[in-house]
């Protein structure tokens, strides 16, 4: 790029950064030397048209031209356990401890669209996230918690719709408007066939509530995103960052066909998509890997997809600290990592961040590992000084060639998946799920991992060097089997004292609409007002569309 055109990019960007808000203090490093918003090329560089400003397509350096200037990053802490008055509380600490939105971590059967008193729940109510049985419970959850000003992120992909339904009505309940809502939904039924294994049904059944949903939302709550589409359990099965990348974005890709192929304006829906990645422990790498996601993405909506607008081309997205990189042995060194993998996923420019607590890798979080997890990240916000300048590490030569590189390695993989297909996104998904090849993938990368491992060639502090502790054992969080006793009590106390004549026939309705062409979420909503438990909901689609099993692969 010829540094006159460079010149008038910057230009551009300084333009937008003085219309932007800003927030009001002194940007200045710690001893005292004023920094500018952002730094570019001082001489013409052939790479500066891939890397751009901020708040400028492609986006590699950011959407926005002034950074975490404008806004910080939310800081959304991952939270659920127990029942809804439990975790309720937790939510309540995390808001008053500087906490800037919730996500709702839910248990194994509310994950699998059961409810807690279901043969198959025995055993997991609570234990790995909260129990969701109905509508009811989510008057709990965000009790004296106003749904209109907290933005609020759902971690659940199977029974997402139910789900939001029961939110929904929560919010009703709050006297909360529709389109104040705010917040996310995962939904992403893909990474489930993928990676994570919770379905309810065959891929199509799954597609058409999630087309539903995006009509829905489109249309009624606009500032809501209803898909979240998540690499992060890609990568926590074992991929690598260039398959959690290319994987997670075709995964979207799949979805904008989904909603163009219901005729929605991608001006209109594409901003509802958001992403939700991992930051794991290579550091520059994973930095690399943020700035290439909001690179190819805005350049398939544009000139695969048609989206004309900034906004429609925007790769919003969430990060959490891996998961997979904390050790049991040594507990302590996983607050050093999950600070490291934080600081990447700033730096990469993420808009919201959960830190993992220490102790994850042995039980839920302790309320003190919660804090500590906490502080990790307004330690990076408020101490050192990252948020004043916009991609600071744009035009590093070891970031720009892992960015490339990382592109790169991602579009041959999408060229892979549109020749398993028809030579669009979703027949490949579709047709590399029912094969088993996305699993393949991530089972070979893993088991290599493995292997890295176990002849020393990666090493990991406190598990195969420097073994030597005086670390004690830790205090874990437990969730006493009385909770599970509890709410099933309660649940059976629900279903008596409702209108069951409400719940069959809202029940029986939301059937007759599974079998047209109707949007379901309207009479799912009815389902939920009337008490309707999210097993019930689940089961009757359940035995009109059936369940679907994975066909064995070896």
């Amino acid at each position: 790029m010829a540094m006159d055109e460079t010149e008038a990019g910057r230009a551009r960007w300084q333009a937008r950064y003085d219309a932007a808000s800003k927030r009001n203090r002194e940007f200045k490093t710690l001893s005292g030397l004023p920094v500018d918003p952002v730094y570019g090329p001082q001489a013409a560089d052939p790479r500066f048209e891939r890397i751009g400003w901020p708040g400028e397509y492609p986006f590699t350096r950011g959407l926005h031209a002034t950074g975490y200037r404008g806004r910080p990053w939310t800081i959304r802490q991952f939270a659920g356990f127990g029942n809804a008055r439990q975790t309720n509380e937790r939510y309540k600490m995390i808001l008053g401890a500087g906490g800037g939105g919730l996500s709702v971590a839910f248990d194994m059967p509310t994950l699998m669209g059961r409810d807690s008193d279901d043969a198959h729940s025995l055993g997991e109510v609570g234990h790995c996230g909260v129990a969701i049985d109905s509508a009811l419970d989510m008057d709990l959850l965000f009790d004296g918690i106003p749904l209109g000003e907290v933005t609020t992120s759902m971690t659940i992909s199977g029974p997402a719709v139910p789900i939001f339904c029961m939110y929904v009505v929560a919010a009703e309940r709050q006297g909360v408007p529709l389109r104040a809502l705010n917040g996310t939904l995962q939904t992403d039924i893909f990474k489930e066939y993928i990676a994570q294994k919770e379905w309810l049904f065959a891929p199509e059944p799954h597609l058409r509530l999630i087309g539903d949903l995006m009509e829905f939302c489109a249309a009624e709550v606009p500032a809501y995103k209803p898909l979240s589409v998540s690499g992060y359990h890609i990568r926590e099965a074992g991929s690598t960052a260039a398959q959690e990348l290319a994987f997670t974005l075709a995964d979207g890709f799949g979805y904008v066909e989904l909603g163009l192929s219901r005729g929605l304006d991608v001006d209109v829906f594409a901003p509802g998509l958001s992403f939700f990645f991992d930051a794991h422990i290579d550091f520059f790498e994973e930095i690399a890997k943020f700035r290439a996601a909001r690179r190819i993405w805005a350049r398939w909506m544009r000139e695969v997809y048609g989206a004309r607008t900034e906004k429609a081309q925007w790769l919003r997205f969430h990060t959490q600290t891996a998961g997979v990189s904390l050790t049991a042995q040594q507990p302590d060194n996983n607050i050093v990592r999950t600070a490291v993998e934080a600081l990447a996923a700033v730096l990469g420019g993420t808009q919201s961040l959960h830190t993992n607590a220490l102790d994850e890798v042995l039980a839920l979080p302790s309320e003190k590992a919660a804090e500590i997890a906490l502080r990790t990240q307004q330690v990076i916000m408020e101490e050192t000084e990252v948020v004043n300048v916009v991609d600071p590490l744009g035009g590093s030569w070891y970031v720009e060639a892992l960015t490339d590189r990382l592109e790169a390695e991602a579009e041959e993989i999408f060229a892979k998946i549109r020749e398993m297909g028809t030579g669009d996104i979703t027949s490949g998904l579709l047709r590399g799920i029912e094969d088993g090849w996305f699993m393949a993938e991530i089972a070979e990368a893993a088991f290599d991992y493995q292997r890295q491992l176990e002849k020393g060639d990666k090493r990991v502090v406190g598990v195969n060097c420097h073994t030597g502790t005086t670390e004690q054992p830790l205090e874990i969080l437990r969730v006493s089997h009385e909770v599970e006793a509890e709410q099933r009590r309660v649940l059976a106390e629900r279903r008596a004292k409702r209108d069951q004549s409400a719940v069959d026939a809202a029940l029986a309705v939301l059937v007759d609409a599974a079998r047209t062409d109707q949007n379901m979420i309207e009479p799912m909503l009815v389902a939920a007002r009337a008490e309707a438990t999210l097993g019930e909901i689940c089961d009757v689609l359940r035995e009109e569309w059936g369940t679907y099993t994975e066909p064995p692969r070896f």
